[in-house]
């Protein structure tokens, strides 16, 4: 058989997997609660939520780091991933050998640290005097937090990554797009394998403050359970959460001749930009079709190739709206009878994360005959007329998927995954 798609590229082959998610640590734990439609958003009990307008969230409460903030859990919450996926590739845990690909949120200095910084200061007030403090050797690791590089040379250190690891942050379509850097590189000729990872633990008063503001969370406090709905009409926000996933690339070629399993093939990747508003999608989702119709173009499949959608559906009434148009654009009356299920119904939004654990969730579709469903589905929305595989999973052969991930910022990213050939 041919190891190269129809442009003459690499294929690029899927030979590892890793998630963590507020369902729980691993593939198998967050398979059985997703298919089994199970929510992991909860009550916050991690810190005080007086006065706030939302007081749910999907946290990974599981973890130790989970009490010393955003930076320490964003690491552990990625080194979990990574493990699982490395392991399971069947390559080295200490001399992985191919580049790292992070997708990570913008990194801050959490409030306890930044008060105990302002403590030590000189001259708390001024930003000078607070970047001398973290210099210097006692307060390092204060320094080494705010570095948005940091999390990215750890992992890097600990697994043995060539060359320096790039972080990246493009809003809800980080994790996406860190699969995208590890495809084309891979593609270019410029490894033999890649490891992308999406991780995010910063959901934090900060940034349930931050996104209240916008008007972007739901504040269904009374049942958290219920809280996140995609494309009901009684939808009101998405639901902030924690989580990661890490995917082992290599060529398929590279894969089959060390006996590798080889778990999905990336076929297709697009983005496209969107600078009509800051937090807004153009009114004609023009931008998210033309991302899905780059994906299909890179994949060079045709439209009636796709079997699932793994939607973004965030939940808010402006994402599901815009998600919906956009792929009527693309798919026109067909999209009334492609399933297409939101894993954040039950996981909430991880943010930097989404786009690879979405990736993960994907291919596990494939490979188990599993559509999971989207739950709190009770109140469909007569404006979005779609297949949405509504609260019970759905057994269902799935050749082909597209992922959808649609960032603030107008950052679109779309994949298009297949089960490996024969």
């Amino acid at each position: 058989m041919s190891y190269t798609d129809k442009f003459g590229r690499p294929l690029v082959a899927v030979t590892g997997m890793g998630v963590v998610t507020s369902l729980g640590q691993g593939k198998r734990d967050n398979w059985a609660a997703l298919t089994g439609g199970r929510s992991g958003i909860r009550s916050i009990k991690r810190f005080p939520v007086d006065h706030l307008a939302t007081t749910i969230a999907g946290l990974v409460d599981f973890l130790p780091e989970s009490e010393q903030g955003a930076t320490a859990l964003t690491l552990a919450l990625a080194e979990l991933a990574a493990e699982e996926a490395i392991d399971e590739s069947g390559l080295s845990l200490s001399n992985f050998g191919g580049p790292l690909f992070l997708a990570a949120p913008p990194v801050e200095l959490d409030w306890r640290n930044r008060l105990a910084l302002y403590a030590r200061s000189e001259r708390s007030g001024d930003w000078r005097s607070l970047i001398e403090t973290a210099r210097k050797t006692a307060n390092r690791a204060y320094f080494d937090e705010g570095q948005f590089a940091n999390i990215a040379n750890r992992l890097a250190d600990k697994y043995g990554t060539r060359g320096l690891p790039v972080t990246l942050s493009t809003a809800c379509a980080s994790g996406a797009t860190a699969i995208q850097l590890g495809i084309e590189a891979i593609r270019r000729g410029e490894c033999d394998r890649a490891l992308a990872i999406g991780a995010d633990g910063s959901a934090t008063a900060e940034a349930l403050i931050r996104f209240s503001l916008l008007s972007a969370l739901s504040t269904q406090n009374e049942r958290p359970e219920k809280a996140s709905k995609p494309f009901s009409k009684d939808r009101d926000g998405f639901v902030l959460a924690e989580g990661s996933a890490a995917l082992v690339l290599e060529p398929l070629e590279s894969a089959r001749s060390r006996g590798a399993k080889v778990l999905a093939i990336m076929r297709g990747c697009g983005e496209k930009a969107d600078d009509f508003h800051r937090t807004r999608s153009k009114p004609d989702g023009s931008p998210a079709a033309g991302a899905v119709r780059a994906a299909l173009a890179d994949a060079g499949m045709a439209e009636e190739e796709v079997a699932y959608i793994n939607a973004h559906g965030t939940s808010t009434p402006e994402n599901d709206k815009m998600e919906h148009l956009s792929l009527s654009t693309v798919f026109g009356e067909r999209m009334r009878t492609i399933p297409i299920s939101s894993n954040k119904s039950m996981i909430g939004h991880t943010l930097s994360a989404a786009g690879a654990v979405e990736a993960v969730f994907s291919i596990m579709t494939m490979r188990e005959g599993v559509i999971p469903p989207t739950i709190n589905y009770d109140n469909p929305d007569p404006a979005i007329d779609l297949d949405v595989v509504p609260n019970v999973k759905r057994e269902a052969d799935v050749p082909t998927v597209l992922s959808n991930s649609f960032g603030f910022g107008g950052q679109n990213t779309c994949l298009v995954m297949a089960r490996e050939p024969g």
